[in-house]
């Protein structure tokens, strides 16, 4: 791997020396002041919660993703960046919950060779609030290896972290405690240990929040063509390749270029701990740089890229039933139904496991070729044959569309089950096939479904069997599925 170097940026932005590294006790940590307030965002907070609703507000048709792991956002100017920050951030939802939120960011400040954990602090002060510092994993990082420090003139007046904290205070409804870590040094070796440092943290309890701006004083126009090589690499979710693009970058000659990206080292040790694993997926958020800012020169710029990892849950299990199974959870359904009229009711025997396995299951119940009953379950909260069982028995008692089934009827009845497959997230509707996927639409209490079969009713595009059923099913209006979560299932129809 290429050793990732210290660029002018860096020593031009430095705001302390390297003699006489602070350390002061643990125990009688403070309260990190607001170094930036006024500056890089407003200090009022009435001001500052307008500007930040703004920014998520711009990015309204973000949808949230399921297992968000870490996002690289800019750390400019709110005027400059908080749109595209936003943009990462949208991805997560409001409900989401972490135990901690750990913050990589560049040190501007002071070059350590090493990471600055911030152990002095117990809170970090910002005008929407105070948020805690998880003081204990602060320490146990710091313990973990010879490559952390704390140097408090790496903290006290670096913004790359700071502008970070009202944007994710006004996303989660719930704010963890932070960890804060300045990542003062360029050399691989160094990294590759903070790495394999923090990687036991990389995982589903906590959120990782790399803070880096893109080129530097490049043209408008030469800084898309850097930022898109580096965004590119990024997206290979490869520290090397990521290396090779800064090197590629460097070796241009665009005139103005100081750094493809001021957080270059955090960046690498996001992907030092996500390469190779290979749940790990990688999402571009959104682009732009300060000339698109009428703020901004046009002619020295400042290019902001912002990513989201997430995590993809494994991919289930193929489903399947075997003939018989399918006679048993006919027999069982039948029984369910006729136990209310007092014939003798079924005991199954031994169940194979498809039959114990929990998922969703629709029981229709047809006479002389019409509709007399169909009801369904999505949870995937109670085994496949005592779902059968209820719904067998709701189906002829407790669709409200219909009278309840009488014994006479019996005979007559025809049961068709459709057992669902587990359900699978899906983000993009290029991931639902029509006619061998249902849907299933979700917006806060509002939720409705069409199975896959009803495509073959019907004679509708992909579009429109999902504006049916969020208008038709869900109630949340034509293009209500635009911004619901979406889930795919398939059914096993018999």
């Amino acid at each position: 791997m290429h050793k990732i170097i210290v660029f002018a940026i860096l020593l031009t932005m430095m705001c302390g020396t390297i003699q006489g590294i602070t350390s002061g006790p643990h125990s009688q940590r403070k309260v990190r002041q607001a170094a930036v307030a006024g500056q890089f965002y407003s200090a009022n907070p009435v001001k500052l919660k307008a500007d930040v609703t703004a920014a998520f507000r711009a990015n309204a048709a973000v949808r949230p993703v399921d297992g968000v792991q870490a996002v690289i956002v800019p750390h400019a100017g709110y005027v400059f960046s908080a749109r595209v920050a936003a943009a990462a951030y949208a991805a997560i939802a409001p409900t989401a919950r972490y135990e901690r939120i750990i913050l990589l960011g560049p040190s501007h400040c002071v070059y350590l060779n090493k990471a600055s954990v911030a152990t002095l602090y117990r809170q970090y002060a910002t005008p929407l609030g105070r948020v805690e510092v998880d003081t204990a994993a602060c320490d146990a990082i710091e313990a973990s290896s010879p490559v952390f420090t704390c140097d408090e003139r790496a903290h006290s007046r670096e913004h790359c972290l700071e502008v970070q904290l009202p944007l994710l205070q006004s996303r989660l409804k719930t704010m963890p405690p932070i960890v804060p870590i300045l990542v003062a040094t360029s050399d691989v070796q160094q990294l590759q240990r903070i790495a394999q440092a923090l990687k036991p943290y990389f995982n589903e309890k906590n959120l990782f929040v790399i803070s880096s701006d893109f080129s530097h004083y490049p043209s408008c126009d030469d800084a898309r063509v850097v930022d898109k090589a580096t965004g590119q690499a990024v997206m290979t979710g490869r520290c090397d390749d990521f290396v090779k693009a800064l090197d590629r970058n460097r070796a241009r000659g665009i005139d103005s270029l100081v750094t493809s990206a001021c957080g270059e080292a955090a960046i690498a040790t996001l992907l030092l701990m996500s390469q190779g694993d290979q749940s790990v997926k990688i999402k571009h958020a959104a682009y732009s740089n300060s000339g698109d800012s009428p703020y901004g020169s046009r002619d020295r710029v400042v290019g902001y890229h912002s990513f989201v990892f997430y995590r993809e849950p494994s991919p289930a299990v193929a489903f399947s039933l075997t003939e018989a199974d399918k006679q048993e959870l006919k027999k069982i359904a039948r029984a369910s139904i006729e136990s209310a009229f007092g014939r003798p009711a079924y005991v199954p025997g031994r169940l194979s496991p498809a039959l114990q396995c929990k998922c969703g299951a629709f029981v229709t119940l047809n006479k002389c070729g019409r509709l007399r009953g169909c009801i369904g379950h999505f949870g995937q909260d109670v085994p496949l044959y005592k779902i059968v069982e209820h719904m067998a028995r709701a189906a002829a008692f407790e669709d409200p569309r219909f009278d309840r089934l009488r014994r006479d009827e019996l005979d007559s009845i025809e049961i068709e089950i459709s057992v669902l497959t587990p359900m699978r997230r899906i983000h993009d509707i290029s991931e639902f096939k029509l006619h061998r996927d249902g849907i299933y639409i979700k917006k806060g209490s509002r939720a409705g479904t069409f199975l896959p079969q009803v495509a073959d009713e019907v004679n509708w595009t992909k579009e429109e069997f999902l504006g049916h059923c969020a208008r038709d099913k869900a109630g949340l209006g034509w293009d209500g599925w635009r911004t619901a979560q979406l889930y795919t299932y398939q059914a096993i129809v018999f």
